[in-house]
């Protein structure tokens, strides 16, 4: 098994962590996007998060990996099937997926198709599960997503609108669940994003090189540490790790009780007013970001606090761009935060 770097020896991008965690702690976020420079860590932080994460039960013999505890509706159709002919499916328990999607990839790859060689030497028109299939109840990565093709974006907005993947081609014809936790990474320099797939990623967040030199240094002394002794260095960070994994499941057990007082939620409704955000999906998030971090700091009684933390992850790449402004998208956030009415006493 590939050893992965450690989540908690990444140095520094605590904002990039963060949303990371929050989505571990609720998917329903939507995912995060990253912007920045090449060579910042944003690819290792996404393959160390699975290791945070706790496992999956599912259908054992299921390609797709249904939840067993999720009504029939979700299922894929081969274990509908199972479950009407009477077969008591035996579940199993399967590491959290994060899956992939290089740029290259065709769309058969990503969605599926014909299995090719079943279908020449035996005749059979078998279903070869893609990228989708893989990524469900997981992460789909894409790296460098701005430079994804149209066709591929459509195909993906679409399937993460519905949570299925329809496949009609070859003789073909089924639907699959498909629901998964999309994270993208990317340089803006090498081309912009377009706005609705950006529109679909709950949280933004902008990454740099670091500027200083004790923490650059840091940064390559762990990393070349690694590199010469994956397993060693694994086991220095796994006590942090398991920590963090701690932290998540608690998170997670906690983020139904947690409930956001009123004048909080109307304090996040007037800044997405002040920033003129179009749509209501950007307050949904902000309210789910709040919650998801409150569970996740133990924070018994949610603030102020919270909002300031959450609102530039939930809201920087929803604003429109204002070409008098050249203030950064997470500095127009900041400035619209400290401009909101102070909260009243009852607050």
């Amino acid at each position: 098994m590939r050893i992965v770097y450690p989540f908690s020896a990444i140095v520094g991008q605590d904002e990039m962590k963060l949303a990371l965690l929050l989505t571990a702690v609720e998917p329903a976020l939507g995912g995060v996007m990253v912007f920045g420079d090449r060579g910042t860590g944003k690819s290792t932080a996404v393959r160390a998060l699975p290791a945070l994460l706790p496992t999956l039960p599912a259908h054992a013999g299921c390609a797709f990996g249904c939840d067993p505890a999720a009504g029939q509706g979700e299922w894929c159709e081969g274990c509908r099937r199972r479950h009407a002919e009477g077969e008591a499916i035996p579940t199993i328990e399967r590491p959290v997926p994060v899956v992939d999607l290089p740029l290259g990839a065709t769309e058969d790859r990503i969605v599926g198709a014909l299995d090719l060689e079943r279908a020449l030497t035996r005749g059979e028109k078998v279903f070869e599960p893609g990228l989708l299939a893989r990524a469900h109840r997981g992460f789909l990565y894409i790296d460098e997503v701005n430079l994804l093709e149209d066709h591929l974006v459509d195909l993906l907005l679409d399937v993460a609108a519905s949570g299925e993947n329809v496949v009609e081609r070859e003789g073909l014809s089924l639907r699959h669940p498909a629901r998964f936790v999309l994270v993208g990474s990317g340089n803006p320099e090498e081309g912009d994003l377009r706005p609705q797939l950006l529109d679909r990623f709950g949280l933004a967040v902008e990454v740099s090189t670091p500027a200083e030199v004790a923490e650059r240094i840091e940064i390559v002394r762990r990393r070349d540490a690694f590199d010469r002794d994956p397993e060693g260095f694994a086991a220095l960070w796994h006590a942090a790790d398991a920590a963090l994994q701690d932290q998540v499941r608690t998170a997670r057990a906690r983020l139904p009780l947690v409930e956001l007082p009123m004048p909080l939620l109307e304090r996040a409704s007037a800044l997405c007013v002040a920033l003129g955000t179009d749509g209501l999906r950007g307050e949904l998030t902000l309210f789910r970001a709040m919650r998801a971090l409150a569970a996740l700091d133990g924070i018994a009684e949610p603030d102020d606090a919270l909002l300031a933390r959450v609102a530039p992850l939930a809201l920087r790449h929803r604003l429109r761009r204002d070409p008098l402004d050249e203030a950064t998208a997470g500095a127009r956030v900041g400035r619209a935060l400290a401009t909101l009415p102070a909260p009243t006493a009852a607050a």
